[in-house]
């Protein structure tokens, strides 16, 4: 029968407020973090979120109404309040019918994005605040729940405590405020329903009066809770060991992978923690540049080598408004000393004009396996996979098999000047003409629909540059554009989340307010070069190191950058850098002698793969990455101790819930004996059919002795109450509910002897 709340719970309303302000760090945490887009006005909500879930939990459970149905009625009302609570960030103002609407457009417009146009990237986010409403309620539901219902505060703070973990460890943002304030919720908590407990047996046991018992326990809990925080807070900020740090180092080359897999699929714009810089088969423009000042490769040239090189890991030919994507890529297995592209390949560049570049790439904190490189690599000594696009192979990137090792390139870099007939010079490039090939132009001057809406500012910035562009070239276009978006009329600033550029595109919202990073300048230039039929790509990759005379260049996960290159009939891809703030280093070209007309077409002669045997190379001869490289960091043992670890997490948190679940309800003598026959069953002991209570109860206990006393609790109280019809009193009733608790760990041991049961 339906019971009804009473005006005073039995736990206290005290009770009720430690657990709202237990739950509500999990919605203080988020907030503070601003996953979406990086506002922290959009998450606000979470706090009625929390409140709502707490109080569904508590109602539940004051009602009788059991884990499922009060779990099913939470679930209802949160899927009437959350889509309008999300709504009322993305259409404030209106009625719950309009928000209730904005949400489940919002949903269905990111599902097309992702599952039917198979985006790399949406610019809708209404489904990121649906997800994180829900989830935030469901947690504090559950935590209400966990202790009002079942009164086990314990379970509730280890919830809550993950979740606060979580996402301090993937945030900049100091949230130490928020673990105080959840420590000191927890603790009271704990020590609340102790107290709770401890009047309930004296209670029963008429020992006396139960309120003295209180302060005692309120008064020691919290001095001790004042000198943990204290001491807490204390070690926290002199603390300078980390002894486990040996055991992580690598996870953040797997949060990378896994990161790069669902980077679709998360909010983006909030203060993540760097963990490095990868390079991937997309990238999202999420409003902030996240980078750390770690070592992430050092370069080692053989032989001297003056010229500053960009190292190149990816380029993109794919522009989805906020983000960029590769079209599908055929791989070409290449064994290590074998020449990447051949004449087949669009791609594919001579000796004319250009020249060879060796040097040894020792990669350190650089996450993944992508090969740096300037301009285009032509053999690595290791095995790779070679990415291209297209029919005719325009270069994606090239992968290795591992990203540990050193690896030595043979490259091709373009001359500078009139020394070579093919040089690159400002006046050659000015006549290189418009005479692209039919591929180039379908894939690199594709321009989606909305990234320069008629009528904005992006198509305003196009008109206002070709206003200053001195002759009608591709080569002047493209350079007055990177000289225009580099001046003063910009700024450099590597987190503009607080600019309202939810529905723009990149380009758009750098058009409008002038500001952005790296990514932002690019995919500017990149995108109105395209809409003025100029093909170009977005590349990414690392800015030149500082190198010292002994050829070693140190490259940083700081100077992690993005550029564009542009095509020119007869020279291919030339790099451009539109970045300002005194970002960008391109060195501008000599302009060279006048030029009637385009260079003549000569056709390109391969080079002979000679990495491997070539001694001035250092790593030739053997494969660098077969072990230790010097300067490399990095540690084999180090996800095999995680791993480990991580399992006897799990293993410990298996354990500690059988031991909470403990005994639900009333213990009678039958459902012990029930659970004690279910659980060995499904581990293989389970009773024969012509076994005794107590014939079956000696044989178990033979199998686990340490367990025999509870066993025999169990069969004992069994046989008492079915066959000889007693009535077991308090003392035998609470040893049997503590034998069953006993019983649910003891028995895992079963699952070691089952091996050992089948061998006989």
């Amino acid at each position: 029968m339906m019971g009804r709340i009473p005006r005073s719970p039995g736990e206290g309303w005290v009770s009720l407020g430690l657990v709202l302000l237990l739950a509500m760090t999990i919605a203080w945490s988020l907030d503070d973090a601003a996953w979406v887009h990086g506002r922290e006005a959009y998450t606000d909500f979470l706090s009625l979120a929390v409140i709502g879930g707490v109080l569904a939990g508590f109602a539940g459970a004051k009602l009788a109404w059991g884990r499922w149905a009060t779990y099913l009625f939470g679930s209802l009302i949160a899927a009437l309040l959350i889509p309008v609570y999300a709504g009322g960030v993305l259409e404030p103002g209106g009625d719950w019918a309009d928000q209730y609407r904005a949400t489940a457009t919002a949903v269905v417009g990111a599902w097309q994005d992702l599952a039917i146009l198979n985006r790399s990237v949406t610019q809708q986010y209404g489904h990121f605040l649906l997800v994180l409403g829900l989830f935030t309620w469901a947690s504090a539901m559950y935590a209400s729940f966990t202790v009002f219902g079942h009164r086990r505060p314990l379970n509730a703070i280890i919830l809550v405590g993950l979740i606060l973990v979580a996402n301090m460890a993937f945030t900049v943002r100091d949230q130490l405020t928020y673990l105080v304030i959840f420590s000191l919720a927890a603790l009271f908590l704990l020590i609340r329903f102790r107290v709770l407990d401890e009047q309930a047996e004296w209670i029963r046991r008429r020992i006396g009066d139960p309120s003295s018992i209180s302060s005692v326990y309120l008064r020691g809990g919290t001095v001790f809770i004042a000198f943990a925080v204290v001491g807490s807070l204390v070690l926290t900020q002199t603390a300078s060991s980390a002894p486990l740090a040996s055991a992580w180092r690598g996870i953040g080359d797997r949060v990378i992978e896994w990161g790069r897999d669902l980077q679709r699929y998360l909010p983006t714009g909030g203060s993540n923690r760097a963990f490095g810089v990868s390079f991937g088969s997309s990238t999202q423009i999420t409003g902030v540049w996240t980078t750390d000042s770690a070592l992430a490769a050092t370069i080692q040239f053989p032989s001297p080598e003056t010229r500053e090189f960009y190292w190149r890991a990816v380029t993109f030919d794919r522009f989805e408004l906020t983000g960029w994507s590769r079209s599908p890529v055929t791989e070409e297995t290449r064994p290590g000393g074998e020449q990447l592209l051949t004449e087949a390949h669009a791609d594919w560049v001579g000796e004319e004009g250009r020249r060879e570049v060796r040097f040894t790439v020792i990669p350190e904190n650089f996450r993944g396996s992508t090969v740096l490189s300037p301009q285009m690599p032509q053999v690595v000594s290791d095995d790779v996979r070679l990415l291209t696009i297209g029919e005719g192979g325009y270069f994606s990137a090239v992968e290795r098999g591992s990203g540990d090792g050193a690896y030595s390139v043979i490259a091709l870099v373009p001359v500078v000047g009139d020394d070579d007939p093919r040089g690159l010079t400002e006046n050659r490039l000015r006549v290189a003409g418009t005479d692209y090939p039919d591929e180039v132009l379908q894939l690199y001057l594709d321009v989606p629909d909305g990234a320069i809406p008629p009528g904005g500012d992006a198509e305003q910035l196009l008109a206002d540059i070709l206003a200053n562009v001195p002759a009608d070239n591709p080569y002047d276009i493209a350079a007055t554009m990177e000289a225009y978006l580099k001046s003063n009329r910009f700024r450099y600033d590597t987190d503009v989340r607080d600019l309202a550029c939810e529905r723009l595109s990149t380009v758009e919202c750098f058009a409008r307010f002038r500001q952005g990073y790296c990514e932002y300048y690019a995919t500017t230039m990149t995108i109105l070069l395209r809409q003025h039929g100029i093909p170009a790509r977005l590349a990414e990759g690392f800015l030149p190191g500082t190198r010292d005379v002994t050829g070693i260049e140190p490259l940083y996960n700081s100077s992690a950058h993005a550029w564009v290159e542009v095509y020119f009939p007869g020279f291919g891809w030339v790099d451009f850098d539109p970045t300002g703030g005194g970002i960008a280093q391109i060195a501008p070209l000599p302009a060279g002698e006048e030029q009637d007309g385009p260079i003549a077409s000569l056709e390109p002669r391969s080079i002979p793969p000679r990495i491997l045997e070539d001694p001035d190379i250092p790593g030739a001869g053997a494969n660098p990455g077969a072990g230790p490289t010097p300067g490399a960091t990095g540690s084999a043992t180090g996800p095999l101790i995680a791993a480990t670890v991580l399992l006897l997490v799990i293993v410990g948190a298996l354990v500690f819930v059988a031991w909470q679940r403990g005994p639900r309800g009333p213990v009678t003598p039958d459902g012990a004996y029930g659970m004690l026959t279910r659980l060995a069953g499904r581990l293989g002991f389970g009773p024969g059919p012509t076994q005794t209570v107590y014939e079956y109860a000696g044989a178990l206990g033979d199998i686990l002795p340490q367990s025999r006393p509870e066993i025999h609790t169990v069969a004992q109280a069994k046989v008492e109450v079915a066959y000889g019809k007693r009535l077991l009193g308090e003392d035998r009733l609470q040893s049997l509910r503590d034998a069953q608790r006993r019983l649910r760990v003891g028995l895992l041991r079963l699952v070691l002897k089952r091996g050992r049961r089948g061998r006989r």
